[in-house]
């Protein structure tokens, strides 16, 4: 069986349980994706599938592209990624994965892109209380004092400074699955995850970690 589903976040609403109960739940579109490659321990090293998911034209698809998916028979995909497997001879290219791999109640980790928000600062980065807001104080906002005194004379590798914020790869792990659509391709996990609206996200298995106890 596939080990996760990649797909995109659609957004967030709320479900009742049987007992009135609000669930704060995160629709994810989980396909359909599309076997575009196996790959097995004897050739690669390692059991695995590489999914494709969403469409995208042949014209806006790099020509090296369009040859590895041709097996698959697809014509261009918006995102490709790869899911751990444990037979990998039960599938075969083109051959698509429903959402109903996972059941109701089933722990997932969800990993995704986090929003970009652009050069910050470090109260909006790091979460800097900041500086006084009286009596004169012209640093409201800035880092403060940032180097060091003639030895070594240079800022330390690591210091907490303004710069890129968000566009990074974030997990979040055992969410709950609330719902299954399969008919929709719809998944519904309890909690947030990961990534804008749109944004894409990969959905896996609890036990995709071995080593997790």
């Amino acid at each position: 069986m596939s080990k996760g589903l990649i797909g995109k976040k659609l957004g967030m609403t709320n479900l009742y349980s049987h007992n009135g109960r609000q669930i704060p739940v995160t629709v994810i579109e989980v396909g359909p994706c599309v076997v575009a490659q196996i790959k097995t321990v004897a050739k690669d090293g390692y059991n695995a599938l590489q999914l494709a998911y969403g469409a995208k034209g042949p014209k806006n698809t790099a020509r090296p592209m369009l040859g590895h998916l041709a097996d698959s028979g697809l014509k261009g995909a918006a995102l490709i990624a790869e899911v751990a497997v444990d037979d990998p001879n039960q599938y075969k290219p083109g051959q698509k994965i429903p959402a109903d791999i996972f059941t109701v109640g089933e722990k997932v980790d969800v990993s995704g892109t986090t929003k970009g928000r652009g050069f910050a600062g470090v109260m909006k980065r790091h979460g800097f209380a900041g500086g006084r807001k009286t009596h004169g104080s012209h640093s409201h906002r800035i880092p403060g004092s940032v180097g060091c005194s003639a030895w070594p004379s240079r800022i330390i590798k690591g210091k907490k400074m303004p710069g890129h914020y968000g566009m990074a790869k974030q997990s979040v792990r055992n969410l709950e699955v609330v719902e299954i659509r399969p008919e929709e391709n719809l998944l519904m996990v309890k909690g947030a995850v990961p990534g804008p609206v749109s944004g894409f996200v990969k959905v896996s298995k609890l036990k995709y970690l071995k080593d997790r106890k």
